[in-house]
């Protein structure tokens, strides 16, 4: 039993271990010719976008910036979500931190 509980030990620390690398590594992409660009982390959290001032209304560019941000963002929580219940049934209930 000691075993079991060490393994499953050794396995959250390397999941914390694996959920802080995505947390630390970001991925850049960008549409339409440049006019739209994305960061987001390997945690699936947007860290910014940008939206070219041709590609829309002038005035208005920041707030359709925040906006965007605000529904990515909680696409992602929604969709980690779902994840988190899918596995539920492959991990037996077990809590596996960041899943």
């Amino acid at each position: 039993m000691n075993k079991f509980l060490r393994q499953a030990q050794e396995l959250q620390t390397r999941l914390a271990k694996a959920q802080q690398e995505l947390a630390d590594k970001t991925v850049e992409v960008s549409s339409g010719g440049g006019a739209v660009r994305v960061v987001i982390t390997g945690q699936q959290k947007i860290m910014s976008i940008k939206i070219s001032p041709e590609a829309v209304n002038p005035q208005e560019v920041e707030m359709l910036e925040d906006l965007v941000t605000a529904a990515i963002n909680e696409a992602v929580t929604r969709s980690q979500e779902m994840a988190a219940k899918h596995l539920e049934g492959i991990t037996g209930g077990l809590k596996i931190p960041g899943m």
